[in-house]
């Protein structure tokens, strides 16, 4: 599903967020990233979901190179196979819950929009909260509305970083349980960048990075 080969990001000033890293992860794998911030967790999950593009190396998705691709072709990629969770959710303040999930589906031209955005709230027990707006809910209920929005397309890549961050234990819970039902059920390929060893004690695979490197 995705491959990384020999990644390194360089920004201006010769600062290396991310350094050398390969690494390869299949579709119903749950990976997790662990390591202190500013090691590269974030970096990695934008390079991974064609957010940004290495300053050498390749990021392949199915098999497509990303930094190959024109802007037309990345739209399309991000659209159809990439879902990305923020810790900061970034829900749109002026639309309900339900218009929030179904946008990725109305800016992609697809039918059947608010049916397909009912599923997915429902995925996450948020079908009853559809016509609420964002400021009317909990952190833990826009975490899981941004998650419903991130799964709208069936996407077979999600991309979280730090999702349990600002949330409660309790409710850290539920996302960590939602997220490895659905690498199981969806068949899908998730990456979960973390500073919780708990959290990371749910994934199939922990990657420990330290200065941008994966450590051994």
């Amino acid at each position: 599903m995705l491959s990384l080969s020999k990644v390194t990001k360089e920004y201006p000033g010769g600062v290396r967020a991310v350094e050398d890293v390969s690494l390869e992860v299949e579709r119903g794998r749950f990976l997790a990233l662990v390591g202190r911030s500013g090691c590269g967790k974030s970096t990695l999950l934008n390079l991974s979901g064609a957010m940004d593009f290495p300053t050498s190396g390749e990021v392949r998705i199915e098999g497509v190179s990303t930094s190959g691709l024109d802007d037309a072709g990345l739209t399309r990629l991000r659209r159809g196979k990439i879902g990305f969770v923020f810790q900061s959710f970034q829900l749109l303040p002026a639309l309900s819950v339900v218009e929030n999930v179904e946008l990725p589906l109305m800016l992609a031209g697809q039918s059947r929009v608010r049916e397909i955005a009912c599923e997915r709230l429902r995925w996450v027990d948020m079908l009853e909260y559809a016509e609420r707006m964002p400021y009317q809910l909990s952190g833990g209920q826009m975490q899981r509305v941004a998650i419903a929005r991130a799964l709208v397309h069936s996407p077979a890549l999600l991309l979280a970083d730090e999702p349990t961050g600002n949330l409660d234990s309790l409710t850290g819970e539920r996302i960590l349980d939602l997220l490895r039902r659905l690498a199981t059920e969806q068949d899908a390929a998730i990456i979960l960048a973390t500073h919780s060893a708990e959290a990371a004690n749910r994934a199939d695979a922990v990657i420990h990075l330290r200065d941008g490197r994966i450590e051994a």
